[in-house]
């Protein structure tokens, strides 16, 4: 291969060898290159090269940072044209966090650290995860992806050490971590707090993390606002959101399963307290069973009907666990393509 360093033009072979000794396997690599000193040149760069982030998610698990290239393209395809909210919170979310990146100079002029912890707090399904996604597809900053601080070889603390110091290298940088209540333990409390006051060093850091279960969280996580300085709640949605969602659902259909405008607003009045994670539900069981017995009626008839069973468990939920979220069974947020159909 070509490599350039300071102008000038070297040949470089990089060569992998690997053998198997005794059931082990065992890989070497050599750098040949015209001196000594290219070479380390070489992995010097190379070395840097991999320290930051290109236009990719990094993802922290078990330990390790990968490269997710299913989560990359699920962000991609996420935007806050396909995110379904009220429209003022999506319109503070998305102002919110682009006046914030806008802000450094005034941060500094007065003297107030540019970080920022940011929490969505709602139940299941209702589109933490997209707006999350649709945020770090639009501002298009390195993104650090905690999905565990849990490792086989190190403690919950050293791997939130390095999260964190793998942040303030790549800052401004977003650092998501998705249902924080369930990162946080005893053990590693007081470690995380630690970590999220670094006032100076976490400078161009900005922490966006959900929960659906905020009580939960120590009062020191949820209350404390130099922490978690903006809170936005993600609710059930209403009638108006719900119609969106229904309507868009209807694009997806092939024809003869399309419902007509007033089939549409029907099944969105008839759906309150569903998030949008059941509503997906609604739709993907039905179209099963209407594939299934296609003369029994309309797709819009099917939909009512599957509505009301669906009303009558929920309601029966209710009075068997009155205290727990109706929800938790269909815990995965809503992601809506408007090219696929998908959630």
């Amino acid at each position: 291969m070509l490599w350039t360093d300071k102008g000038k033009d070297y040949f470089i072979d990089v060569v992998y060898l690997t053998w198997t000794d005794a059931g082990c396997e065992t890989t070497r690599r050599w750098i040949i290159a015209e001196t000594d000193e290219v070479a380390e040149n070489f992995l010097r760069a190379v070395c840097a090269h991999c320290d930051e982030v290109h236009g990719e998610i990094l993802v922290y698990e078990d330990g390790y940072w990968t490269k997710d290239d299913k989560l990359f393209k699920s962000i991609k395809s996420a935007t806050f044209e396909n995110l379904i909210l009220p429209p003022q919170l999506k319109q503070e979310l998305r102002e919110g966090f682009r006046r914030f990146f806008a802000s450094r100079d005034v941060y500094r002029k007065y003297g107030i650290p540019w970080k920022r912890g940011v929490l969505l707090i709602g139940p299941p399904g209702n589109g933490k995860t997209h707006a999350i996604k649709a945020l770090v597809n639009e501002l298009n900053l390195p993104c650090l992806y905690v999905k565990s601080f849990k490792a086989e070889r190190a403690t919950e603390q050293t791997n939130m050490r390095v999260v964190f110091a793998r942040a303030r290298r790549s800052a401004p940088c977003l650092v998501v971590l998705e249902d924080l209540d369930a990162l946080i333990e005893d053990q590693n409390r007081a470690f995380l707090l630690n970590e999220l006051d670094g006032f100076a060093d976490n400078e161009g850091v900005v922490v966006i993390a959900s929960t659906n279960h905020p009580e939960k969280l120590d009062p020191a996580i949820l209350d404390r606002p130099s922490r978690f300085d903006r809170k936005y709640r993600f609710d059930l949605p209403a009638l108006a959101e719900r119609l969106v969602y229904v309507k868009h659902w209807n694009r997806t259909l092939q024809l003869e399963m399309q419902l007509t405008d007033a089939e549409a607003l029907a099944v969105a009045e008839c759906t309150d307290r569903f998030s949008f994670a059941y509503l997906k539900e609604m739709f993907l069981s039905t179209m099963m069973e209407w594939i299934g017995d296609q003369a029994s009626g309309g797709m819009g008839e099917a939909l009512l009907k599957r509505a009301a069973l669906l009303r009558e468990q929920l309601s029966d939920h209710r009075k068997e666990a009155p205290n727990l979220s109706v929800y938790k069974a269909v815990a995965a947020d809503l992601v809506f393509n408007v090219g696929n159909g998908e959630m």
